[in-house]
């Protein structure tokens, strides 16, 4: 298959680990970037002509690429319309590929509140969205009031938050590509905004390994519990397998050195599961993504 058959700008045997937190893992067989909707809708269905599955990365913040890389059609979200924002009084419509550390701070200054939760929170919008991003402070659905996608198949639709259903880091979206999404967030005197935005920014750098190769927690938390407690408990910080490690600071992230590679996060990332469910009979469910498919099965 030509590039021109996936898209414009193609680039075959791409590598993806430095575009991820982690700095890790292979190749996409064709990375693409796309800067409309219409461009992702021809995108999607070629690479369903040709039978290849895609992945689309946004910040790369929250998933680990095997060593093997990706065998299909990894699409970045970029430019024109993905990086658009337009502000309406206390609603701001933006583009699914927007920074979410610019937008959390630019909407601070602005005095609009409602996104002080996301300080220290990085990707884009629309993968913060799909994962529904937050913390001990608050998730980004709780201001999300609509959002545009595209399927697989090239169908667009509308959702409103009630037809979203945001949950613990996720929501109703499957396959489902988000193109822009609309916030809706409440007028507030701007040094209020700046001082939360500030504090919640000084907690995370204090509490979490920010300047480290991570890609943020590893693990959800159990229902009723911290995963970071449980294996902070376990005895397990500062634990390593090869160049990767559990962080010292925060026990649930693993951080990796420029020795480090994907197999070895992905055999520390067993090994915490193992311990954990041997020590607290919990099994840890986990947060960051996987690629390929299949790739987590075992962990």
């Amino acid at each position: 298959m030509t590039l021109s058959a996936v898209a414009d700008r193609c680039v075959e045997n791409a590598p993806l680990g430095p575009l991820t937190s982690f700095g890790l893992g292979g190749c996409a067989r064709l990375l693409a970037t796309v800067s409309t909707a219409d461009e992702l809708g021809r995108l999607l269905a070629r690479a369903r002509e040709a039978d290849l599955p895609v992945y689309v990365l946004g910040g790369g913040a929250n998933v680990l690429v095997s060593d093997d890389g990706v065998d299909g059609v990894v699409v970045r979200l970029q430019g024109g319309a993905f990086n658009e924002i337009r502000w309406d009084g206390p609603r701001v419509t933006a583009g699914a590929g927007v920074d979410m550390a610019k937008l959390t701070l630019a909407t601070a200054r602005r005095g609009l509140s409602g996104l002080e939760c996301m300080a220290g929170i990085p990707g884009t919008l629309g993968g913060c969205i799909r994962m529904n991003a937050g913390g001990k402070y608050g998730e980004i659905g709780s201001v999300v009031r609509r959002v545009w996608t595209v399927d697989r198949s090239g169908c667009r639709r509308e959702w409103k938050q009630e037809e979203l259903g945001f949950r613990y880091r996720g929501c109703a979206l499957r396959d489902e590509i988000i193109e822009r999404a609309e916030l809706e967030l409440s007028p507030t005197e701007a040094a209020r905004t700046m001082a939360r935005y500030r504090e919640i920014w000084e907690f995370k750098k204090k509490s979490q390994p920010l300047s480290s190769c991570s890609a943020g927690c590893i693990f959800k938390n159990p229902p009723g519990a911290s995963a970071g407690a449980l294996i902070d408990r376990a005895g397990l910080k500062g634990t390593a397998v090869g160049g990767a490690a559990v962080s010292v600071q925060h026990a649930n992230f693993i951080v990796a050195s420029r020795e480090a590679s994907a197999t070895d996060v992905i055999r520390l990332i067993r090994l915490v599961r193992r311990r954990v469910k041997e020590s607290f009979g919990v099994d840890l469910e986990l947060e960051v993504k996987l690629w390929p498919d299949g790739v987590s099965d075992d962990c």
